[in-house]
């Protein structure tokens, strides 16, 4: 059960191309956005979609796949787990961001 703790499964759409991060250490990274829809019918018997965009890291060879084969508006499937960090802008304000940190990544579609 130790492995259901943190862990986050979503398909979507990438938003944009992803951003790749090639670190002096000789690791990869890759950075993107997917956007995921969900469906439902309002009061008037409308529907309405819903769209939640998410924030992915991936490191290593999954940051190589995507880098390879994944482009803007590629249908995906990533697993991973849910992490924030913060950060302090040019204003010095702190910021905080939530990500997904990719392990797995499966590519859907044409």
């Amino acid at each position: 059960m130790s492995t259901l703790r943190n862990k986050v499964q979503l398909i979507g759409h990438v938003g944009n191309d992803p951003e790749i991060v090639n670190l002096e250490s000789g690791k990869k990274l890759a950075k993107f956005s997917i956007a995921t829809n969900e469906s439902y019918k309002n009061s008037k018997g409308e529907k309405i979609t819903d769209t939640q965009w998410h924030n992915i890291v991936a490191w290593g060879k999954t940051a190589e796949l995507i880098e390879s084969y994944v482009p803007k508006g590629k249908e995906v499937g990533i697993e991973g787990k849910l992490t924030t960090r913060s950060y302090e802008d040019k204003e010095g304000i702190k910021r905080y961001v939530t990500e997904v940190i990719c392990n797995e990544i499966l590519l859907m579609g044409k």
